[in-house]
Order: structure tokens, then sequence, then C-alpha cells
């Protein structure tokens, strides 16, 4: 479906993309995730054609898009600002892109609106776009998008400007609408929560590069590298065995034979459980534990801690 390879972009002195290489199968969700920065949505404008680039090649089902306007790529793009047109109605938001592609007035009408049933909004045809809450407006956006049929839909934070109750209802929904489509997407997202929801697949941005990629299960519990772990909230230090590990918070606990000492530094209470970062004896390092039962130690406890083995992963050196 989709190959990108080698792709570079610059922005004057900044490098945003550096020789990057991405795949999309058929039908396949991907997701994108990274910190602000990383290059991700850098990376849909220029799949999309709307930034220029300075090195690579971009193909969809091998035919090669360098050169090609971003009008006649056949992607979907939904923007993280939605981009809506305050002047025209729900109706008229959907049919845009049908109507710039030049089809016929009764053709757009009646695809806009299949597709505006399949987000859940049909009856909506004549709001006004002020009119409409955060999450209906994310929802015609995304109509927009895959009013024109696109076999690849690319998407900026979807869910970024919602509230997290929202955006955990929205993930959900979207995850069986991208089933029920059977379309390519390519999304990208800072969310970790998200990403691993969505995703058939999770790539990691670090430095303009892909630094990880695979399974939800496989990149969340063997990171590759130390900016993923990092990423990823593990913490990393060489104080076990003298071998550089990231270590899960969870698989850190509270225990008076514990092999790590050290003390802590800041405590947080984090919903359901509180998060405890420790600076250890042994070493520069400082790292995070989840205490999820009774009290946890006050800034400035001396502490000692346990480790299950099953969550340190050793890394590249």
């Amino acid at each position: 479906m989709l190959e990108v390879r080698d792709l570079t972009v610059r922005f004057g002195a900044t490098t945003a993309l550096d020789g990057l290489d991405l795949d999309v199968g058929d039908h396949e969700v991907v997701t994108v995730l990274g910190p602000s920065g990383s290059g991700k949505s850098t990376l849909l404008r220029a799949i999309a054609g709307l930034v220029p680039v300075a090195g690579g090649t971009i193909r969809r089902d091998g035919a090669d898009l360098t050169g090609v306007p971003p009008h006649r790529r056949e992607l979907g793009l939904m923007f993280q600002d939605h981009a809506l047109f305050p002047h025209r109605d729900v109706l008229g938001n959907v049919m845009f892109g049908l109507r710039m592609q030049r089809a016929q007035r009764a053709d757009a009408d009646a695809r806009a609106r299949r597709v505006l049933d399949l987000v859940g909004l049909s009856g909506y045809e004549r709001r006004s776009i002020r009119e409409l809450s955060g999450g209906e407006q994310q929802r015609v956006a995304l109509a927009r998008a895959l009013a024109p049929e696109p076999n690849l839909l690319m998407l900026d934070e979807p869910l970024g400007s919602l509230d997290r109750a929202l955006r955990e209802e929205l993930a959900s929904e979207l995850r069986s609408l991208f089933e029920r489509l059977g379309v390519a997407v390519l999304l990208v997202t800072h969310d970790q929560d998200e990403a691993f929801a969505l995703g058939d697949r999770v790539a990691v941005l670090h430095g303009g590069r892909v630094a990880q990629i695979g399974t939800p299960v496989d990149v969340w519990s063997r990171p590759a590298s130390e900016p993923v772990a990092r990423f990823l909230g593990w913490s990393v230090t060489d104080a076990l065995d003298s071998t550089r590990c990231a270590v899960r918070p969870d698989a850190l606990r509270l225990a008076v034979d514990g092999a790590l000492a050290g003390t802590v530094v800041e405590q947080t209470f984090r919903r359901d459980h509180f998060r405890i970062r420790v600076a250890l004896d042994d070493g520069p390092d400082v790292i995070d534990v989840v205490v999820r039962d009774g009290a946890p130690p006050e800034k400035g406890a001396a502490v000692r801690l346990a480790v299950d083995t099953d969550g340190v992963v050793a890394l590249e050196q």
C-alpha cells in the first residue's frame, strides 16, 4: 500500500525527517507515536504533498508520488485543527472535497450523507459548524476525509483537542470504524493510550526517524532503545548487573530486603496509584516506582526496592 523510503524533510537548517522508512499494508492501521517536534505531522504533510521533500521516495501501490500535486494523490487527510469551513454547513463541509474532484452534485450529496451516517451524524446535514461540540466537529472532519473514498486515510492527532473521557469514547468508535471500512490508516498522535488502542502496529519516532516499530504489545513490553524506553515512561539504569536496562515502573516495589537502595525525591498521585521517583544510592539514576497499596513514603525517605525481572529489558549499547 504505502512505502516510504529514506524520506528527508528540512526547514532551513532544521531537519524534521532524517531518512525515515515506513510501510503501511493494505487494511492496516499504523499509529505513529512521538513527542512534540519528533516529525509526526511533517510526515503526514510530506506524504500528502503539502511540504517539499529534500530526499527519499513515497510510493502508494507501487506508484511514485513524487511530483504528484496534493489533490491528485487520492489520500484522505484529517488535520489536527479540523480545518472546517465555518461559513458552510455540515453537509457543505463534507461535500467540499468531492466537489473539488468535480463529482456531480447529486453523487457528492449522496456520498456525503452516507459517510455522515457512518460517523453517527445523520440528521446533522444542515447544522452550522459553530453549533457543534468538539466531538461533533471531529466527526465532521473525519467524514470529509472519508467522503472521497481514499484507500489511505491519514489522521493528524484526531482526538487531541478533546477531553479524556470523550477521547476514550471516540477511540473505541474509530477502531470499530476502521475495521468496517477496511481502509489503510496512518494516524499520528502523542498519546500513548490512543496509539496502542488503535494501531495494528505502532511506530515510535525519535529524531526524525522510526526508532522502533512493532505490535503494540511488542513495543510496550520490549522498548528497543533508551529514547523509546524513556518516552514510554520506563526508567533507565545501569544499577542492575552493570548493564544498561529499561525498567517498567510497575516492575519495582517497595521491599525492606530489596536489591536497590535510594531516596524518594518526588511523589505524585495518579488517580489509581501513586508514583514516586527514587534517586538511587548506587549511581546517578532516578527511577519511577508505582505504589498501589497503602500510603507512599514521603519525600526524603530512604527506601529499598525489589525488582521483577519480567519488567526489565536490556538495551542496545
